[in-house]
């Protein structure tokens, strides 16, 4: 086989890698908040700090977010969510899972956004509820794109079993209420390899 033909096979081999490689989750690079109110007027942002996810080539994307990581910015508060909220020795994360058509996704030229409105699972407590989501994916260069929630995903405590422990820790913290629905953002940055 001639040079030129084996450099251009070679070629069109690498520029296919990304559409048929795995998409791992960049986690440095990656953020999952949710906000939490108290007293019916205090809101406050807090985030997962350790996520691991893929997207395989056939578009099943799953997230795992460990519970333990969880940061409010106060400890005290952190290890009681672990313990009350989340008992992360029994439960010690939870995941989303969703199938993605990943051609379009392929296809899009760095920079340019493709709105995805698809239906997902979250995994949490022993508990298992379905959802619809409203996300952007952006293409970043030929190796990374970007998930982001257009509109957050409202959690509802009861759904996962976790209204006794919230209102454990609204007890313990002295609080009249603590909300019920929670809102969900992420962004989401994935890698072929």
């Amino acid at each position: 086989m001639p040079l030129l033909s084996r450099l251009l096979l070679a070629s069109l081999a690498l520029l296919a890698l990304p559409a048929q490689a795995n998409w791992y989750l960049d986690n440095e690079s990656s953020r999952l908040s949710f906000i939490s109110t108290k007293n019916a007027d205090i809101s406050e942002v807090h985030r997962f700090l350790n996520l691991h996810g893929k997207v395989d080539p056939k578009g099943i994307a799953e997230l795992e977010v460990e519970l333990d990581s969880v940061s409010t910015g106060i400890p005290l508060r952190d290890e009681r969510l672990r313990r009350q909220l989340f008992d992360v020795t029994q439960f010690p994360e939870a995941k989303i899972t969703a199938q993605l058509d990943m051609r379009p996704i392929n296809a899009l030229a760095p920079g340019a956004q493709l709105e995805l409105r698809l239906p997902l699972k979250v995994q949490m407590h022993g508990q298992s509820q379905s959802y619809r989501a409203e996300l952007l994916a952006t293409r970043l260069d030929d190796r990374r794109f970007q998930v982001v929630t257009l509109e957050p995903l409202v959690l509802h405590v009861e759904d996962f079993g976790l209204l006794p422990g919230l209102d454990s820790l609204r007890n313990v913290a002295g609080l009249s209420a603590i909300g019920y629905s929670v809102p969900v953002g992420a962004v989401l940055i994935f890698t072929a390899r």
